[in-house]
């Protein structure tokens, strides 16, 4: 199946290693030009040496407020144009619900709200110039289904879900999709820290469906949540 994203420009962020890096490796594969962004410098230039396509890496934290657009401003000083986004970023600390403070909730949703938020505002009037784009979140299957030991992340990602529900309804007419993408349990540094065991996805197998969400013939997939968690997740809707 031919995705349509050849010569696409794609930024993707948290893109050094995990899931990032799995997607970031999957739409150069797919002949798109990505933005990749970490905080690591080194570690992300040679994650983006190794994509077969044309890379531009931007070491940069996610949550800091001003990423986001220069983000964007960097894809298209280089590209000249930009019509995929896939937002990515590391997860909060654990804590049950009534553990939390208000410092480690302000953190969570900055960190895993806010900064997909800020990235699709600042890319939204670019893609519609091009008359097309993508946006996929990475998120979590928590989502549908809260973990009791993530609070922090159930409450943060679950804001972000209701947002691009909502947003998603803006975007479809002019030919932009927006969607979630909900891991469960892969092969990455977050699931060994948080000390998990067993059967584990792989981060690059994770990128082709994100790649999928994001290529043209997803063109009516929008405000979708897609759990991607071998069946971890037990509710019905």
């Amino acid at each position: 199946m031919d995705l349509g994203l050849s010569d696409a420009v794609a930024i993707v962020t948290a893109s050094s290693k995990g899931l990032g890096l799995g997607t970031a490796k999957a739409m150069s594969a797919e002949g798109a030009k990505v933005v990749l962004c970490a905080r690591d410098e080194e570690r992300l230039q040679a994650a983006a040496d190794a994509l077969p396509g044309e890379t531009l890496a931007v070491a940069a934290d996610v949550t800091d407020p001003a990423t986001p657009a220069r983000l964007v401003d960097a894809a298209l000083e280089r590209f000249g144009a930009l019509h995929v986004v896939v937002a990515n970023a590391g997860g909060p600390p654990q804590a049950r619900a009534l553990e939390t403070d208000d410092e480690g909730m302000l953190a969570a949703v900055n960190a895993n709200m806010l900064t997909s938020i800020r990235l699709v505002e600042s890319a939204v009037p670019h893609l519609r110039a091009a008359g097309w784009g993508r946006i996929c979140l990475i998120t979590s299957n928590a989502v549908k289904q809260p973990i009791p030991t993530l609070a922090y992340s159930n409450a943060s990602r679950a804001g972000l879900w209701a947002w691009a529900k909502t947003a998603a309804q803006d975007l479809i007419d002019d030919g932009i999709t927006l969607n979630l993408a909900c891991p469960g349990l892969h092969a990455t540094d977050r699931v060994t820290e948080l000390g998990h065991t067993g059967r584990l996805g792989d981060p690059d197998e994770f990128g082709k469906v994100v790649t999928f969400l994001c290529s043209r013939p997803a063109g009516f997939v929008s405000g979708a949540a897609l759990q991607v968690d071998g069946a971890g997740t037990l509710g019905l809707l």
